[in-house]
């Protein structure tokens, strides 16, 4: 096992593990128990530097994971989307890899559709129906 599969496995399992109520009431609870200690330890700024180090260590840490996360949701669902015009007849096989495009293509792309909206658009304020198949 390689050590991008290591990491994609363990991100995976922590982010679905943080992602549960039980974690989310531990963290509200390690906060109780800091805001209860503020008058043993006099509100010092030591007090209020635990929780801020704290704090910043697990916000950085969580940023990765749920990136990791993010990638992997977002791959995913675009290969699903690209299945999904793939095996249908008449769709455009060319929008498959448009996340792969740079800016200027994309703005090309987005226009086109933009233009076939305002049709579709134009045929609902005549009463026609705004539904066809893509050219072929």
């Amino acid at each position: 096992m390689d050590n991008g599969s290591l990491y994609a496995q363990f991100a995976k399992a922590a982010a679905r593990f943080c992602g549960k109520p039980p974690v989310f009431a531990i963290a509200i609870g390690v906060i109780v128990v800091w805001l209860i200690s503020g008058p043993l330890f006099h509100y010092s700024d030591t007090w209020q530097l635990v929780i801020n180090t704290g704090t910043t260590i697990v916000t950085f840490l969580m940023v990765f994971l749920i990136q990791n996360t993010q990638n992997r949701d977002t791959q995913a669902i675009q290969i699903k989307l690209d299945e999904l015009i793939r095996a249908t007849q008449g769709a455009h096989n060319a929008l498959l890899d448009l996340e792969e495009l740079d800016d200027k293509k994309l703005d090309i792309f987005r226009r086109k559709y933009e233009a076939l909206a305002g049709s579709a658009r134009e045929r609902l304020a005549f009463g026609t129906l705004d539904t066809d198949t893509p050219d072929a």
